[in-house]
């Protein structure tokens, strides 16, 4: 088995429903297999897997799982050489696993890898972070980044990033990450002290350690709608897991001021997440008067 597919999805039947038909449409020369974990979807995506797609190795938890702890049920059972993990609102255009498949294969230090991804009206989405420092992280936590942006906080959303050649980096989105099946059953995969965010820096940050390369190339395309699972949510619930998620990050990888000086935040950007939440509904409510 070449490569093994892992899709973790909750409330996209129809965006799941297109990214698989994709894969099926797009994909040659690779021998693959696909998982899907549905997160207790109430759309009856899990029904809609099991009808049109039998092929499809379909895990259907009773619960909402999270990201991490989703995607490493999926790859305890993967048996490709390479398992990718892909979000449900992508979509491929062009045979773009065998693209990667051959890149990984040119070299055996890159454990990890990742394409270019476009917006469905085919303009560049960026994908591409530097590692998260302190002062950067705090900027965001305040909601500062919407009016300022100092060359720590460019530095980490890599504004300089030049996405048309391939190269090594640091940081990639969780939407498509292609990596060593090996490796990853050998750090056991994603931690899932994460829930939902902050668990693919995590992945990147100790394979980094490990000393392996991670490698964005623009040499395949796929499309990606972004974040469509997360705007069910509100703004409130949505900052408590990226504080979380934070919190834990900084522990591990932080030091102990960085990780002090996060958790004495929270609170402020929980506030700061709560009015905005407000607002956005004394506007729609307003708007409907």
């Amino acid at each position: 088995m070449d490569l093994s597919i892992i899709i973790v999805s909750w409330n996209v039947k129809d965006l799941l429903k297109k990214c698989l038909q994709s894969i099926y449409d797009k994909t040659q020369n690779l021998e693959f297999e696909v998982f899907v974990i549905d997160n207790a979807s109430k759309d009856d995506s899990a029904v809609m897997v099991a009808m049109e797609f039998p092929q499809v190795n379909l895990i259907a938890s009773n619960k909402n799982l999270g990201f991490a702890k989703a995607n490493n049920l999926a790859s305890e059972q993967a048996h490709g050489k390479y398992v990718l993990f892909l979000n449900p609102d992508t979509e491929l255009i062009e045979n773009s696993f065998k693209t990667m498949f051959d890149l990984m294969e040119r070299d055996e230090k890159i454990a990890l890898a990742t394409c270019q991804l476009i917006y469905p009206d085919k303009t560049l989405q960026k994908n591409i972070k530097n590692n998260p420092g302190l002062c950067d992280q705090l900027l965001i936590l305040l909601k500062l980044h919407h009016f300022i942006q100092p060359k720590c906080l460019q530095k980490y959303l890599a504004k300089n990033f030049n996405y048309s050649k391939e190269q090594a980096v640091k940081q990639i989105m969780g939407a498509f990450m292609f990596a060593k099946t090996e490796l990853i059953k050998k750090i056991e995969g994603f931690d899932t002290n994460y829930f939902i965010w902050w668990e693919d820096l995590d992945l990147c940050k100790r394979i980094q350690k490990l000393g392996y390369k991670i490698i964005y190339t623009p040499k395949t395309r796929i499309i990606h709608h972004e974040a469509k699972s997360f705007q069910q949510q509100m703004s409130l619930e949505k900052q408590k897991r990226f504080n979380r998620g934070m919190g834990i990050y900084f522990k591990k990888h932080g030091g102990l001021f960085g990780y002090l000086i996060i958790s004495l935040l929270k609170p402020v950007s929980l506030l700061l997440a709560w009015i905005s939440q407000a607002f956005k509904i004394k506007s729609k409510t307003q708007s409907k008067i």
